[in-house]
């Protein structure tokens, strides 16, 4: 079996690095944050350019028509750049809902082509996330309603609701209260349709931030390194003294073991496996807590000095600490692994249960229900 990514994926995550290495500098980000808005027209125009924006969005609308795992790669990058811009709810999630529309629905046919332009802005309101993201600066809102049916979906204009705009700890995720009024005229799907489709939303954006946490960590990671290999005490570059490098070094393996974690939550996700959910949960905590971890440790290289503004640790501190909580918290996601790992007879827990799922027969012995990975696999 091969595990890798492509070329042409690991090609087009290197150039979207370098794109950002330059146009979401650390300088660059606090300017943005320092805005009224906390938007960036012209950073949002030029991930457009790149593709970013479009990756999931079908060809026949103007898109890239690239499925889950191409983003398991972006997704780091963005937080290793912790881009400003709700980039992951627009280009992802909400893509993925809009594109479960039928192919001749209106809004679908509308909103569409214009996110892979870089034209507008989706802001999402899950339930899981008690507050919307970008929601003031958004062209579109898609709100949930939830009725005896289900929970219907609802493509709502920001002049059909009331927004009140409310603190953050990360300054560049604009959080705020919506008030709005479902009827017909903004009803897409029913509640039996729309609950599905906020599932997959639900489960899209939980590893989102999983893959963004893992790029955090990577970069407070550099960060205290570079740190670690310039400050200086009795002479020595403290990341010559013993128990900074075990600091790093742990980092390195908080890190190194989620990757998998999520990347296996990606291949579960894009291919409809039954214990996606599962999967997503374990990457959602694995990776929060690589992302804490890296945040607590980084701060322990650079000391008190760490939580300053001027110090670039800080920002990705908090995207990490926002992140964790976002898109359901820990309790949530530690609930669903429970759940999912110790409800039955037989529980899926132990070796074999990787990749290769198997179902106990009434006679106990293992029956294979099928190959979860294909003999040869891009991710």
């Amino acid at each position: 079996m091969d595990f890798t990514f492509s070329e042409d994926q690991i090609a087009f995550r290197d150039s979207i690095s370098r794109f950002l290495m330059t146009e979401a500098a650390p300088e660059h980000l606090r300017d943005i944050w320092e805005t009224q808005s906390g938007h960036a027209p012209e950073l949002w125009a030029r991930l457009a350019e790149q593709g970013l924006l479009g990756l999931s969005v079908p060809e026949a609308e103007g898109g890239m028509g690239m499925n889950d795992i191409d983003w398991a790669l972006l997704l780091q990058e963005t937080g290793y750049y912790a881009l400003p811009d709700c980039v992951t709810d627009t280009a992802y999630v909400a893509v993925g809902m809009l594109a479960a529309l039928p192919p001749e629905h209106p809004v679908r046919v509308r909103w569409l082509p214009r996110i892979a332009a870089g034209k507008c802005c989706v802001a999402v309101g899950h339930p899981l996330n008690l507050h919307v993201l970008g929601a003031a600066t958004a062209d579109l809102l898609l709100l949930p309603h939830r009725t005896e049916a289900g929970l219907e979906l609802h493509a709502v204009l920001p002049a059909d609701c009331r927004i009140t705009p409310l603190r953050s700890l990360d300054s560049s995720r604009r959080l705020c209260q919506v008030q709005w009024t479902p009827g017909a005229a903004t009803l897409i799907l029913d509640g039996a349709s729309g609950a599905a489709v906020w599932r997959q939303a639900g489960l899209r954006g939980a590893l989102a931030a999983s893959a963004q946490l893992v790029g955090l960590a990577q970069r407070m990671l550099d960060l205290s390194v570079d740190y670690a290999a310039q400050r200086k005490q009795f002479d020595r570059a403290i990341g010559s003294f013993q128990a900074v490098q075990h600091h790093l070094a742990d980092i390195v393996t908080r890190v190194e073991f989620a990757k998998p974690v999520l990347y296996r939550a990606f291949y579960a996700l894009q291919h409809g496996e039954p214990e996606a959910a599962l999967r997503v949960s374990h990457a959602k905590l694995q990776c929060g807590e690589a992302g804490w971890f890296a945040a607590r440790n980084g701060l322990q290289v650079h000391g008190a000095m760490g939580y300053t503004w001027e110090v670039d640790l800080q920002m990705f501190m908090k995207r990490a600490w926002a992140l964790d909580a976002a898109w359901g918290d820990r309790a949530h996601h530690s609930g669903n692994l429970a759940t999912g790992l110790l409800e039955g007879e037989h529980p899926p827990i132990g070796p074999g249960h990787t990749f290769d799922r198997q179902d106990v027969g009434a006679a106990g012995q293992a029956v294979p229900v099928r190959q979860a990975v294909p003999e040869e696999v891009a991710a």
